[in-house]
This record gives C-alpha cells, structure tokens and sequence, in this order.
C-alpha cells in the first residue's frame, strides 16, 4: 500500500509507482495531509465528492482546503482555501470544472477548478447544510440541512423553490432520483415523499413500514435505475422498497454485530443497465459491507475496527472506491482487485441435479432437471407478505466455480431459440450472452502486456483522421487499435479498422479487456480472409457476396453491374464499417445478437439481405454517387425484415455457394495468451515493413548527408565571414580615420544641434507641463463640477423639501383661515347679538323716554336724574361701540400684520429663487395690492363711521342741549305761575296786570313751546334715519367681510397652484 503526504504542495503526483493493490485489502493509495510547521498536525478530510466520468475525485479538509485528484492522470492540485470547514461537496453540475461546496457559515459557494475563482456564492439556510444533491442534467441543485430544503437553478444561482416544515419533523435527506426528473424527501418521522421537480407536485407517498421491523431511517441509496430504494438506521435490518410499486418489498438482516447503519451506497456496474444488486453497508464499528441484496450474500468488505471508516463514495462507473477514515486520512480502493465476482455472468439458468450412487436409491434412478421456471411452492402466508432473509457469509467450501456453471448451464440452442423468439437478447443481460458466445477468456496479464507496450506509431495522429469529440472514447479508442496493432503487424496498416473497431469502442468503452477480446473474436472468426488480398479488400469474400446475391436477386445485381457498381461499392462499405453507419445503436445491437448467435457466415448473408430489403431504392438510383451515399447512411430498412431475410437465405442458399463452404466454424481465443494472427499475406506486409525500413534508412542516410554538406556549408560561410569581417576590419580603420578629422568639425554642429535639441526638449517639456497643468485644471475643474452637481442636487433636495414644507404651511395656513373664518363668525353672531342687545336697550330707553315725558309733569325732577342715567348709558354703549370699532381695527392691523409677515417670509424663499419664482412674485405683489385696496376701503369705512359716530354725538348733545333748555323753560314757567299764584292768593285784589304783557309772556312762552315740538319731531325723525343708517352698515358690513373671504379662498388657491405648478413659472 502506497501513502502520499500532501504537505504543504499545492499539487503533484498522487503515487510515484504504478500502484498493485492486494487482493486483501484493495488499496490503491492511502492520501494523509501533515502540515510541515512548527508544530505540526493532522488535518483531518471531512468530505469527498467523484465526477460524472469516475476519475476525478475532490476532497476538502477540516480547514477549507479543497484538493482535486486525477486518478487517471495521477495528479492531485488545491483548487481552493475556504479557510473555513466544509460540511458538503459535489462535483457534477453542468460545467464540468465548477463544484458546489457547503461550509461552516451555512453558505453554498461555487468554485471553479481552472481558473480557481468564485462563480457564485448562494445563501438562505439558517443550519449547517449536510447534502448536495445535483439532477442528472446538472443544472439544478438541493440542498438540505435539518430545518430546510432548498432547489437552486445553477444557471442563474437563484433559488428556485424553499421547503419548509415544522419544528418538531426534521429533515433526514431530500435529493434527486437518478436519471429521473422526481425528487425524494425523506423526514425524520420516517415519512418518504416523491415531488416532480417542476411543478412540486406530489407523485406519492410511501407507506409506513410494518411495526415489526420499525425503525427510524437515517441513511438513504438508491440504484442508478431509480427503482430500488434501500434504507437503513439504528438496527441491523435494511429496507429495500421497491419505488415502482410504492411497497416494501424485502428485509435484509445484517449480522448480529451490526447495531446501527452509518451509511449506504450501491455499487454500480458497466452490465447491470443501473438495476444495481450489490449494496455497500457502513456500520457503526467502521467496517463497510458489501452484499448482494438479490442472494443475500456478502461479497466483500472494507475497514477494520482498528482503521475504521468514516465516510464512503463509491465512482459512478464502479471502479473506485474513496473512503475517509476514522484517523482523517482518505483511502482509494480498487472494486476491481477487492472482488472477481461483481462481472461475472449471471449463474446458469439451467442446472442438472446428477444421481446418487445406486447403492444409496431404493427406489429406482431419480433424474430431476431444474428448468429456468420457477418452481411452484405451497405458500405459506399472504402473497404480499415481505419476504425477509438473514444475510450470510458465503463459506469458501461451497462456492461454485461460476465460469464453469456458465459453461455448462448457458445452451447456445436454448438461446437461439429466445433470440428467435423475441428477435434480440434481453438488455439486461446482453453483454453476459454475448461474453458466453464468444467465450472471452479474459487475459488479463496478456491484455496488460500489450497496454504496457504504449500507443502504436501508427495511431499517434489518430485524431485527425477520426475527430471525436469524447476525448475519453478518443482514448479508450487509440488504445484499443495499438493493442491490436501490437498483436499482429497487419493491424497497424488496415486503414479500416478504426471504423471496425468503433462501435464496439463505443459499446465496451468502460471495459477495455472485454473490447479487445470482442474485436479479437470479430476478427478470428467473421473477418476470415479478409486479409489475404491485402492491402486491397478481400475479393474472394466479396466474389461470394456477388455469387449469393446473383442466386437470390439477378435483377439486381444486372442493375449494379450496368451502372459499373461493384461488389466494393454495395458490399465492401458494409462490412468494413460492420452496418455501424447504415443502422442505429439499438438496430446494430439487435443484428449482433444474431451474429454473434450463428455461423460467421451470416455477417456475409447480412450484407445480401440488406441489399435485397433495399431493391426498391437502389433500382432507382442511377449515379454512383447515390449508390456511395446509400451505403454510407442510414436508411428507411426494418432490420428485423433484414434478420429475417438472412434466417432464409441461410436456410435456401444451394452448398456449392454458401458461404459456410469457404468460412470455418466459430474459434474462441486460448486461454492465457492469444493466437497467433498470420492470416494474411506475410510478404506483403514484410515487403511493407521493408519498404518502410529502407525509406528510413535512406531518410537516416540522407539527413547525415543533409548534415555533413550543411557543417561543410557552415565552414566555408564561416571562412568567408571571417575574410570578409577582416576586410571590413581594415575598411573600418580607413573610414575611423576620416571619420576622427570630421568629428572636429562635426563636434561643433553637434554642440548645436545638441542645445537645438535641449531647447527643444525644454519647449516640450514646457509643453508637457502646460498639459499636465491643463489637465490639472480640467480634472479640477471637473471636480467643481462635480460638486457644482452635488451642491446642485442637494439644492433641489432642499427645494423639494421646501416644497413639501410649503405645501404642508400652505395647508397648515388654510386650516388657520378656515379657523380664522369660523372665528370672524362667531364674532359676527357675538356682534349681532350686541346689537340686538343694544337695539333692545335702546327700544326700551325710547318707551322709559315716552313714559318719563309723560311723567315729566309731576316728577320732573326724578325725570332729571333719569335723564342723567340715560346719558351715562348712552355714553357707556358709545364706549363699547369705540372699543368693539378699535378690536376690529386691531384685528384688521393684526390679519394684515400676518400677511405681511407671510409674504415676507415667501419673499426670503423668492429672493433665494428669484429665477424660478419670478411670476410668484408677481401674483403676491398683485394679491397684495388688492388686499391694501380692501384694506384701505376698511379703514375709509372705518373712518366714514368715525366721522357719522361723532356727527350723531354732537347732535345728541345738541339734543340734550334743547332738552336741557326747554327742561329749563318750563320749569322758570312753572315756578313763575307758582310764584304768581301765591302772590296773587296773597294779593287777590293787586294790581291786574296788561293783556298785552300777559300775550307778551304768552308769546314768549310759546316759541319753547313751538321749539320742543320741534324738538320731539327732530328726535322721531332722528331715531328714524339712526336705523335706517344702521340696517345700510350691516348691510355693507357684510358686502366687506364676504368681498374679504372671496379675495382670501382665490389667493390661497392661486398660491397652491402656483406651488404644484412650479416649473410653468418662468424666471
């Protein structure tokens, strides 16, 4: 066992001699990683992850390296540090160099592995992630952790879909189904569910298993058909479910010392078409099982308790198996040295029981024959009982020789008679038949010599002769046609065999033992003298061709032979080619059950059958050109009327020319070591070799030749040189001569020119630093603009967020005025009130004025002192009316203090954007001046009713100045009648006094008398106008007050349309 340190190298040779892993334990090489520092230590590989083609592997450690390792090319490189531990890898997306990996901060990144850069990086889960699982196309991707699952596009690196689920159901593992579009989730309740991945739609659901072997599922595998579910947890019983059928089908004891499953992985193989039977089983003790879940057998197994595994990934094509051991370090098995069984044939389906001794019978010979029925036994329970079955060690005295069970148990009849049946072997187990009717030995040693001896000279420019665009098929195909080549000579000048050899390549490209014994075989038995008219095509084998051909359909053989078209055209094409180019993969697998099945002379009978199911076509074609096209493409021909055709031309053609008469029967290659091939004609290939050997020694003869005259050439081209070196020697000292007399002259010159140059210099290195300083200065002032352009967009910021500011006052101002009007309402009902009120109180003052007048005769003087009382109440309402006159002036100087302050704070915001809000401007100094009209009117009426208050003052004291006087009349009257009453009572007989100075007291009496009634009607007309006046100033009071609103609502509105419309303003 080979080991390798990784150390500190980023990359190198996986192994330094051709590994030979034991039989015993099957190692190929065992990978550790020590670090080389001061202190040294083991980093541990966490995970490992193979390619879709098996021989790439990538592994990553504890500490987020992650190497890739070509075990084809024996190479290992570190693709990447993550510097932090990895939980999940995988390796087969759509590019082929990029991989998924799952680390520690439950982020998904993407990595490349050539030019080792991050393609993506995808996050979401909120755990550590624990699987990656890719759809067959590469271009999807689940990840899973214990809360979630998530479905990645890896196109887009977008997450497509997210499962969520609840706390107390855990997710054990949700992945793909291989080679299916159907994903499997599996919870930790022991719940399966199958999604179709693009529409998320639930196919089905498995049912529970039975509570007799209930356990809790922890590990998962699924064959490479996706129809075998195995599943497996802490118990020693496995469960195969068998997903087509959505029932559990089996139930598989382990032995007793297997406790628990750590994991399961099947093992693939080249013949099983994905139905895989042998099941690897990791258990907690470290050691990896390997049973057959068909015969319950265990094959094989892996580990010790001392070097236990840890983790295990088996290659997709099942040649390699890489496991990370329990001490960190990762180990490399072959499946191929590990077990000799996996590739066997299947066990014979027909086996004879042989007869005991007659000395133990009784009752006469007992001969039983076990056919390939299966034979009828009494059931024991239900038909859909589980069957259950305890595996076993398969003990080395009762295994079987399998080759020969094979040899005795396959009939060639028996499957002659199934290939009739249903025209073609079963493709489960075609390559099995077919290994049994060719009977490969399987020379490994021999096959390995001629390997080890390299790649032919003639194959080395293979590829551009025969581009292929698999450079694995491209390989396996060089190498197949060198081990020919080095088996027999011939092979290295048959211009042909590459196109003989490449559908098998094709077919066996994961086996190349088996490919070369196949085309061995071909070649041995139906490709007999082939080569006897080498280099030109076997016209013996052809001529019989013709001869069949000319038996069976002379037509139209006259038709191929009046268009010059030969056996080389119609046949030839065919055979070298072996029908790859005329039929498709499953048509020519069909054609070589039956070849393969029957005499080599039915390869040639093919070709005439072909011909014959393809008379219609071919007699219509008239150009030879068509004839070449026909033969070298595929065609509208049912192949199984072309089998058909060949069973009757075999059955119906005479002796003399069936092809059976000039090919031998069928010869198997010897065991150990193969045939000598020497059908052929050995003088023309020597004569070949020979010539090929005199052309290279005349080629070696002429190319010393070729030397000896160019080293004579070089010599005398070196004399020459070195006389014509010494002529030029003596030339140059007679021009250095010359030149030194002119080089005083020239000095000055060049003095010249060297200070023209300076200035020159100078001038551009002035110009260079006058364009240094302008670009300085661009680049300055570029960064001025710049900021111009900053300050510029926070200037409109600022102007948008004044804006919204404006607009937020404006409405703040319209709640105000809507607030103001409802306040000027209630003032005005407050003063109407007081009106009334004082309209009330004058009513009243005017019927105690009528009531007092009337009293005025008896009780003057209480009249007097109730006048004075009137006067002070006149004088009181007269004061409120002043003050309620100046609280409306004060709230007018108040409103129009407002609007000032208004629009001096719109004119700041206008002075800042004088260019934009020019028309503002314009609007507001018009509002203003309509407003300094009202506001005039106001005052102009203010003072109109200053004025008519004063008028109608001084005539009420004029008033009471006549009331006065007449008040003073009457009472000089009264008390001059008084006095003369008691003059005359003390004097009844005095002196009478004149008429006439009675009538001139009389007539001085009556002017008062005349005066007061003029007096009282002045007053009735007074009181009249007084309201009359009134109702007119309510009336324009309010005129004013709805002119004020109007002319307040149309500048509010003008000043919100010109805020939302600003950019219609021009500046």
């Amino acid at each position: 066992m080979q080991s390798t340190d990784l150390g500190n190298k980023e990359s190198g040779k996986i192994w330094h001699r051709k590994p030979s892993p034991a039989t015993r334990d099957g190692i190929i090489v065992n990978i550790i990683h020590n670090t080389s520092d001061y202190l040294p230590k083991v980093l541990r590989f966490l995970n490992v992850a193979f390619d879709s083609s098996g021989d790439c592997l990538l592994a990553g450690d504890h500490q987020g390296n992650i190497y890739v390792f070509d075990l084809y090319g024996n190479r290992f490189n570190l693709v990447q540090r993550t510097a932090q531990a990895c939980t999940a890898l995988a390796f087969n997306l759509h590019r082929k160099s990029e991989f998924l990996v799952a680390l520690a901060d439950y982020s998904v990144k993407c990595f490349d592995t050539v030019t080792k850069e991050l393609v993506s990086w995808m996050r979401g889960h909120e755990s550590s992630v624990f699987s990656i699982s890719v759809h067959a196309s590469g271009r999807y991707a689940i990840t899973t952790s214990s809360d979630t699952a998530q479905l990645w596009d890896l196109d887009t690196f977008q997450r497509k879909r997210k499962l969520n689920i609840l706390q107390s159901v855990g997710i054990q593992k949700v992945f793909f189904l291989p080679l299916s579009n159907t994903i499997l989730s599996c919870f930790k309740d022991n719940s399966i569910f199958a999604w179709e991945c693009d529409t998320l739609f639930c196919k089905y659901q498995l049912p529970a298993p039975p509570e007799s072997s209930s356990i809790l599922y922890k590990v998962f595998a699924v064959t490479r058909d996706g129809r075998i579910l195995a599943a497996g947890g802490k118990s020693n019983h496995l469960h195969l479910w068998c997903l087509e059928a959505k029932q559990l089908f089996r139930i598989i004891q382990m032995p007793t010392k297997v406790r628990a499953i750590r994991h399961l992985e099947f093992l693939p193989d080249s013949f099983d078409a994905g139905s895989n039977q042998v099941l690897g089983v990791l258990s907690q003790d470290g050691i990896m099982r390997f049973i057959n879940i068909q015969t319950c057998k265990l094959l094989f197994e892996i580990g010790s308790l001392d070097e236990g595994i840890s983790s295990a990934v088996i290659s997709p094509h099942g040649r390699y198996i890489a496991s990370i051991m329990e001490n960190g370090s990762l180990n490399i098995y072959s499946v191929q040295a590990l077990t000799q069984e996996i590739n066997k044939p299947p066990p014979p389906l027909v086996k004879v029981i042989e007869d005991l001794p007659k000395s133990k019978l009784n009752a006469g010979d007992l001969k039983v024959k076990v056919t390939s029925r299966r034979v009828q036994r009494p059931s024991k329970s239900r038909e859909n009982k589980i069957q259950t079955r305890i595996l076993k060690q398969d003990l080395a005295g009762h295994c079987e020789n399998k080759e020969n069970e094979l040899s005795e148990g396959l009939s060639k009849k028996r499957l002659q008679i199934l290939l009739k049946g249903y025209g073609e072997y079963p493709t489960k187990y075609r390559m099995f038949i077919w290994r049994y009717l060719l009977q490969l030995p399987e020379n490994h040693t021999a096959f390995s010599n001629l390997i080890d001896k390299g790649i032919h000279a003639a194959f080395l420019n293979l590829q551009k002769n025969y581009p292929i665009k698999s450079r694995k098929l491209l390989r396996v195909l060089q190498r197949t046609l060198s081990a020919l080549a080095h088996w027999s000579a011939i092979f290295s000048d048959t211009p042909y065999l590459p196109l003989l050899a490449f559908p098998f390549v094709k077919l066996f490209q994961n086996n190349q033992l088996l490919c070369f014994e196949v085309i061995a075989t071909l070649i041995i038995n139906w490709c007999q003298h082939w080569f006897e008219y080498f280099p030109n095509p076997p016209i013996n084998v052809l001529s019989v061709v013709e001869n069949v051909l000319a038996f069976h359909d002379r037509t139209l053989l006259q038709h191929f032979m009046e268009h010059d078209v030969t056996s080389q055209l119609y046949a030839w094409p065919l055979l070298e080619t072996v029908f790859s180019e005329v039929l498709t993969r499953e048509e020519w697998l069909k054609l070589f059950d039956n070849v393969f099945s029957n005499h080599p002379s039915f390869l040639l009978m093919t070709v005439v059958a072909y011909n014959i199911c393809s008379r219609a076509p071919l007699l219509n074609c008239n150009l030879k050109d068509d004839f070449e096209y026909f033969f070298h493409h595929r065609n509208n021909v049912d192949i199984s009327v072309v089998i058909r055709e060949v069973y009757h031309l075999m059955d119906t053609t005479p002796a003399d020319i069936h092809p059976n008469s000039m090919l031998d029967a069928f010869v198997s290659l010897t065991k150990g070591q193969y045939p000598v091939f020497n059908k052929y004609p050995k003088f023309v290939v020597d004569y070949q070799t020979q010539e090929r050997e005199r052309i290279r020694n005349d080629e070696l003869d002429y190319l010393r030749e070729r030397q000896t005259v160019e080293d004579m050439q070089a010599e005398v081209d070196q004399q020459r040189d070195e006389d014509e070196a010494w002529y030029q020697k003596q030339e140059r000292l007679r021009k250095a001569e010359e030149t030194r007399r002119e080089m005083l002259l020239q000095e000055e010159e060049k003095m010249i020119q060297q200070r023209q140059k300076l200035a020159a210099v100078k001038r551009e290195l002035k110009v260079k630093e006058m364009h240094l300083q302008d670009a300085a200065r661009r680049r300055f002032l570029k960064l001025q603009q710049d900021q111009r352009e900053m300050e510029l967009r926070r200037l409109d910021d600022e102007i948008e967020r004044k804006v919204h500011m404006r607009d937020r006052e404006i409405a703040t101002t319209a709640k105000d005025l809507e607030m103001r009007r409802l306040e000027l309402e209630s003032q005005k009902r407050l003063y109407e009130k007081n009106l009334s009120t004082s309209q009330e109180a004058i009513a009243k003052e005017m019927r105690e004025d009528a009531d007092a007048y009337r009293r005025k005769v008896d009780l003057e003087e209480h009249m007097f002192h109730k006048l004075m009382e009137t006067h002070q109440t006149q004088i009181q309402n007269t004061q409120k009316l002043i003050e309620e006159n100046l609280a409306k002036a004060e709230q007018a100087c108040l409103n129009t203090d407002w609007r000032i302050q208004a629009l001096r704070k719109q004119r700041s915001g206008d002075l800042q954007r004088n260019e934009c809000y020019q028309e503002m401007a314009k609007l507001l100094q018009k509002n203003r001046r309509k407003e300094i009209e009202v506001l005039n009117a106001l005052s102009e009426e203010e003072a109109k009713k200053w004025e008519e208050a004063k008028e109608k003052d001084f005539h009420l004291k004029s008033e009471r100045k006549v009331s006065a006087l007449s008040d003073a009349s009457r009472k000089w009257f009264l008390e001059k009648e008084i006095s003369d009453a008691v003059e005359h009572a003390e004097h009844p007989h005095g002196k009478v006094v004149p008429r006439c100075q009675n009538e001139q007291v009389a007539s001085s009496c009556f002017p008062a008398t005349s005066q007061s009634s003029d007096i009282s009607e002045m007053d009735s007309s007074t009181r009249i106008s007084l309201s009359q006046r009134r109702v007119q100033w309510d009336g324009v009071e309010r005129d004013l007050m709805e002119r004020v609103r109007n002319l307040r609502q149309r500048l509010t509105a003008r000043a919100r349309h010109g805020y939302q419309t600003p950019h219609l303003l021009a500046a």
